[in-house]
């Protein structure tokens, strides 16, 4: 896999071996080219309402939560799961969800632009139901036929950027209602891991949930967070710290 995904990046910068490529990197840190190399090694496998059961519990969340709710998507990718939460919050607080905010963040650049764009295939729609697609999109014509785009009133409730949960610096200010770390946490060691949600929980506002992937747990951190449900963890509060 790394092979060819690096293959091509040898191919368009001229370059016939992988050292040549590795000192084409490491002669310059600054150089544009380390994206490139980061885009490339990027998995990225997404869908509209993937692992569908936490949409409900975040729906029924939002509707208890002070306004404007707030959540972080931290493996934003090409849209798919920042937009279906911006739909499941227009679905739960109706005219209120105007003031509702979406961070989406991802580190690879080539995703974000995808996701900012909002275009889809017919494909990547098909197992929406009728009522979502004609609320949702619009539909394309012509030269577009075949292609759906996201409404403007839902790009809009969306804030796309780049960022690394590596990174020793965050550039998030406002607290959320919800993070969602999905199938990202997968690729970190324990320690890693358990760095991460410890920097998520400064961000979160009281008992603020967190949603993850099907084959993450992270019952490890329960000082920090407590399983709530599904792949669901809730933030564990001061009080509750105390009596415990």
């Amino acid at each position: 896999m790394v092979y060819s995904r690096l293959a091509r990046r040898l191919r368009d910068l001229g370059l016939k071996e992988f050292s040549a490529y590795l000192r084409y990197l490491e002669s310059d840190p600054n150089s544009e080219e380390w994206q490139s190399f980061t885009n490339a090694l990027t998995t990225n496998l997404t869908a509209f309402f993937r692992e569908a059961h936490h949409f409900p519990v975040l729906a029924e969340h939002a509707k208890k939560c002070p306004q404007p709710v707030t959540v972080w998507c931290s493996a934003a990718s090409t849209g798919e799961e920042p937009y279906s939460i911006a739909m499941t919050l227009i679905e739960a607080l109706g005219a209120r969800a105007s003031a509702a905010c979406v961070v989406a963040t991802d580190i690879d650049t080539q995703v974000l632009a995808k996701g900012v764009a909002g275009v889809f295939t017919t494909e990547q729609v098909s197992k929406l139901s009728p009522e979502r697609l004609k609320r949702f999109f619009l539909r394309g014509s012509g030269a577009h036929a075949g292609k759906v785009r996201i409404r403007p009133e839902v790009a809009a409730m969306v804030q796309f950027s780049r960022l690394n949960l590596l990174d020793p610096k965050w550039a998030l200010k406002e607290p959320f209602d919800a993070i969602f770390c999905r199938n990202v946490m997968i690729y970190f060691d324990k320690p890693t891991q358990g760095k991460i949600l410890q920097r998520f929980a400064p961000l979160m506002k009281p008992h603020g949930l967190l949603f993850a992937g099907h084959s993450e747990n992270f019952s490890f951190a329960n000082q920090t967070f407590r399983l709530r449900g599904q792949t669901t963890y809730e933030l564990v509060s001061n009080r509750t710290k105390a009596a415990a």
